[in-house]
């Protein structure tokens, strides 16, 4: 099984660009980083040397480590996450192209795993043949935490089936990444995950999620966008919300609105490329109103209207069940008039 390289020098090409990033040589808000330049080499030797003490100070146990990688920006990789990625005998991945970008990047060894929906039961014995045998394996998505809106949850469950140890490696998360700039309540939160492609399985899941008072977070595909904000607009109301697109990337954007405005700009507009995520606001709280407050509404209304109509526009005025809404009309209406509707 193969040791975690050690000593400064091993590792002080591959955080070359952790430091340049810091020092300002290279452009931060790109996707991948650029060739580095000379100047201020001199001046970034010492924290180029304080990372690689510190990442080759880090003990990798073995085990199946949950990795999370950068969701667009490679400076957002952790130093735990290169330590365990260049440690590991074996890395599951969904895609061997997109995690090959990281194994070029930082310089990995490993092997690359294909692990996906699509083969993750003819893949899993043989990782966890690997773990059984004392192995460092990490499984990684293409993009940020593995297992949230990726496969992973098989392999997981089988290694603790067997007593292996499951280690997360957190980082970068889309979901937290668009809430944390959202402006929206964060003490509740509810990750929805990609609503159903099918109108009415939609529909379904956006009822079912408007009874939840809590901040929502959806994944969407830019195809998708427009009819899911339709509907996210027609059944949530008009929430504030934020739809953020290719977070940590050259070109992320934030939009904020109502639901209904956010809905309208997309109308006409063409579909936005990239990775999207939309963050809704919960529902407004409601006041509850005395029966007192009831009863005074309930008494203007009978003056002017039919004792179903003073029913059911007071109901919905207060949100509160129109069936004891009407019992109390006709109660009201007798004791005024000696006589109900």
């Amino acid at each position: 099984m193969r040791q975690p390289p050690s000593g400064a020098n091993s590792e002080r090409e591959s955080l070359r660009y952790e430091a340049e990033k810091e020092t300002g040589s290279r452009n931060a808000s790109s996707d991948l980083p650029s060739k580095p330049t000379p100047t201020g080499l001199n001046d970034m030797e010492p924290i180029s040397e304080l990372l690689a003490s510190k990442l080759s100070a880090t003990h990798i146990d073995p085990g199946l480590h949950i990795v999370a990688t950068p969701i667009g920006n490679l400076g957002d990789i952790t130093l735990r996450a290169i330590a365990v990625l260049r440690a590991a005998d074996a890395i599951a991945c969904e895609d061997t192209r997109v995690t090959g970008k990281l194994k070029s990047e930082f310089g990995l060894t490993a092997r690359l795993i294909p692990y996906h929906e699509h083969n993750a039961e003819r893949a899993t014995p043989d990782i966890i043949e690997r773990l059984k045998s004392g192995e460092i394996v990490a499984l990684v998505s293409d993009a940020g935490t593995p297992l949230v809106s990726d496969p992973g949850y098989r392999l997981v469950n089988a290694a603790l089936d067997i007593g292996v140890r499951v280690i997360p490696v957190p980082g970068a998360s889309a979901t937290l990444a668009a809430l944390s700039v959202s402006g929206l309540p964060t003490d509740r939160f509810i990750f929805q995950g990609f609503l159903p492609t099918k109108t009415a399985a939609r529909h379904k899941a956006l009822e079912s999620a408007a009874k939840v008072k809590a901040t929502l977070i959806f994944f969407e595909s830019s195809k998708r966008l427009s009819k899911s904000l339709a509907d996210m607009a027609s059944i949530l109301g008009g929430r504030p919300a934020i739809i953020a697109r290719e977070i940590t990337k050259r070109f992320e954007e934030i939009t904020r609105g109502t639901l209904i405005e956010l809905s309208n700009s997309t109308l006409t507009a063409a579909a936005p490329k990239g990775e999207i995520t939309i963050v809704v606001g919960p529902p407004a709280e409601t006041v509850v109103p005395t029966k007192g407050e009831i009863d005074g509404l309930l008494v203007e209304a009978l003056e002017s209207m039919s004792v179903k109509d003073a029913a059911s526009s007071v109901a919905d005025a207060t949100g509160q069940p129109r069936r004891g809404i009407y019992q109390r009309a006709i109660t009201l209406k007798s004791e005024n008039s000696g006589s109900g509707d």
